[in-house]
């Protein structure tokens, strides 16, 4: 070989090597896809505009979580999209949802608000798609193979609620939806009140979209007594209708002349006299910062009223990342409220979407992959806001008709000026508690 070709074959070698070196260091190695990979699709539904409880800051917030986690790059180099669904509140809405989660090839329904299982779950297990973070209203989030819930439902809110309430009320009365859903809860929330030898609580169907209450509120105040009693109301967005009418009840005989939240001091405690014997309850979802904001803050009805929730109260510096995002990417959106419910269980299931992917590390992200990593035990770190979470075989509850439970802690909070706080600090585990409901 001459010098000339020699020196050519050089100078080819080392162009080589180090144009490969550049793209190796600018994240392109040979043979790959130029450093992206696939984007993953998921679908977050919830009902918006119906005449019964709407839930529309959950879909934004799914939206805002989206917003910023392609501002950061995505989720381990996966752009994030997600799509949005109106089910109305009822079982074809749903299912129509679901269907089109199906048509579109999502990897994972996320931080979703439905008390219509029967309707979206069977397409979702036809598919397998996983329902990842459902608000927890419907069983069937806590029955199918491929639910994986982040709280314990109104299962745990409602056992958690008889604990709470039976320290202090000695009756209560139970106003709940006249609904499949709502059939389980007066036993649930037995289970917590004869935890401490309660007799058990009055049981009051409601319709969930009544325009008023007046003959609902009247039982209930009469089936709590005159001393010590409370009245729980669980109707989710018709809580405040209820207790609307519930405080316009005239005066009756033997009643003191108003009614008091349960933990409340009424005008007449403070100019000395007795005050009020009946008392206002709830879990969070029926009574939210929100719904206080609106209906008066420290002067709302809600003063003082004891409430069973899932997660600390929003102003718990755990809530910090979530907020800052919300600041950040969904500050003109007045659906995103960082105290609502629905929309701090839609931020804690995309931590999960979020982690899962990460565990999983492939340039190609599908549905039987995640529902695989959730089901060989990946563990969920939420920064405190629940517990671990993690849905292996061994660490659900299998509580009879909610065996998915894993999360079975509460939080009891009570309104004081106009803010939710908490009421008792740290979390109750109510697992012995819904084990023990009929």
């Amino acid at each position: 070989m001459t010098g000339r070709r020699l020196t050519s074959l050089l100078a080819y070698v080392t162009a080589t090597a180090a144009g490969t070196s550049l793209l190796a260091g600018c994240g392109v190695i040979p043979g790959a896809t130029g450093g992206s990979r696939e984007p993953v699709t998921v679908m977050t539904w919830a009902p918006d505009g119906t005449r019964a409880t709407n839930m529309p800051g959950m879909p934004a917030m799914a939206q805002a979580y989206a917003r910023w986690i392609n501002s950061t790059g995505g989720i381990d180099g996966h752009e994030l999209r997600v799509l949005t669904c109106n089910e109305q509140n009822t079982s074809a809405g749903a299912a129509a949802c679901a269907r089109r989660a199906v048509r579109e090839d999502v990897v994972a329904v996320v931080g979703s608000y439905s008390q219509n299982g029967r309707g979206f779950m069977a397409p979702l297990e036809a598919a397998g798609i996983p329902y990842i973070g459902g608000y927890g209203i419907s069983d069937d989030e806590f029955t199918s193979p491929i639910s994986y819930p982040v709280n314990g439902g109104q299962a745990s809110l409602m056992a958690g609620h008889g604990m709470q309430l039976a320290e202090s009320c000695r009756k209560v009365s139970l106003v709940r939806p006249d609904t499949i859903a709502g059939d389980r809860l007066p036993a649930l929330l037995n289970s917590g009140l004869r935890k401490s030898r309660h007799s058990g609580a009055a049981d009051i169907p409601a319709l969930e979209d009544a325009a008023e209450y007046t003959q609902q509120a009247g039982r209930a105040r009469s089936k709590a007594g005159q001393e010590d009693g409370c009245v729980a109301a669980v109707l989710g967005e018709r809580t405040q209708t209820f207790f609307d009418s519930f405080r316009r009840l005239p005066a009756g005989e033997g009643d003191t002349g108003g009614t008091e939240a349960a933990g409340g001091r009424g005008a007449a405690d403070a100019e000395g006299a007795r005050p009020p014997a009946v008392r206002i309850s709830s879990v969070l979802g029926s009574v939210s910062q929100p719904v206080i904001d609106r209906t008066g803050g420290a002067r709302s009805p809600f003063e003082g009223a004891y409430v069973t929730g899932w997660y600390p109260e929003a102003n718990d510096p755990r809530w910090e990342p979530m907020r800052k995002v919300i600041q950040e990417h969904a500050f003109a959106d007045n659906r995103v409220d960082p105290s609502d419910a629905g929309v701090q269980t839609t931020w804690i299931a995309y931590t999960v979407l979020k982690q899962v992917i990460e565990s999983l590390d492939s340039d190609s992200i599908t549905a039987p992959a995640v529902s695989h990593a959730l089901d060989q035990g990946v563990r969920i770190d939420t920064g405190g806001l629940t517990p671990e979470l993690r849905w292996h075989y061994e660490d659900m509850l299998g509580a009879p008709g909610f065996p998915r439970i894993v999360n079975h802690e509460v939080t009891f909070q009570v309104v004081r000026q106009g803010r939710l706080v908490a009421q008792k600090p740290g979390f109750v585990d109510v697992g012995e508690t819904v084990l023990s409901a009929p």
